[in-house]
Parts: C-alpha cells; structure tokens; sequence
C-alpha cells in the first residue's frame, strides 16, 4: 500500500461546463427533426468554436404530453464561453429551430457544471 497514491488534484483540476438542451418532439416531425438535427443543427452549434464536443441522448421516461424527448449536451471549457454562445450564436440557431418546428418542438436549457469523472 506505500506505493498506491491517489492524484486528487487532478480529479478537481478537471473544469467544464455542459450546456443541456432538453428537447420534446412531436411525433409528427420527428424524423425530419432527427435528421436536422444529426446532420445540421449540433454540427453549426460545433461550428461556433465554442464547444468541444456534442452527445444526445433519448429521455426514457414517457412524457404525459406526448413526444418524444431527448437531451443535447454540448461541453464548453467555462461559463464566459457559454455566455459569448449566448450572445453571438444562440439567437440565429433558435430561430432556424422554431421557423422549421415552431410548436411541435418544446425545449428548455439547463447549465450544468463537471465536478468530476469516475
């Protein structure tokens, strides 16, 4: 046990923000959403230079409303980052989102912040 050490300053050097999209889709354009948004929408949201990475993943718990729901996760080094999206990208990239699904898509954003990975 005298050789086992544990880099703990590590575990807290580790800094990131997560930007979380959650979304419901109207089963009705769904596909059509799932296509834009694989192929179109998190490659521009990529394309901002203010995220270094991008996963989705299908919620699994069904929505009384109905739809389908899924979470985007868009990583970011700190909050400044996040903010400058906010200011010079978000608004064109919502707009694109709405003038194509306007009321069949309900999504809110949740700011998240690593503490750490085991």
């Amino acid at each position: 046990m005298g050789n086992l050490r544990i880099d703990t300053i590590n575990v807290y050097r580790i800094k990131m923000i997560i930007y979380n999209v959650t979304t419901n889709i109207h089963e009705s354009v769904h596909d059509q959403w799932m296509t834009w948004m694989q192929e179109k929408h998190i490659n521009d949201v990529l394309a901002t230079g203010k995220f270094s990475s991008a996963r989705m993943v299908k919620v699994l718990i069904e929505e009384e409303m109905g739809g389908v729901t899924y979470s985007i996760q868009y990583a970011t080094e700190n909050k400044e980052t996040l903010q400058r999206y906010y200011d010079e990208d978000a608004p064109r990239l919502r707009e694109e989102a709405m003038a194509l699904f306007g009321d069949k898509m309900l999504a809110f954003r949740t700011e998240l912040e690593l503490i750490s990975e085991h």
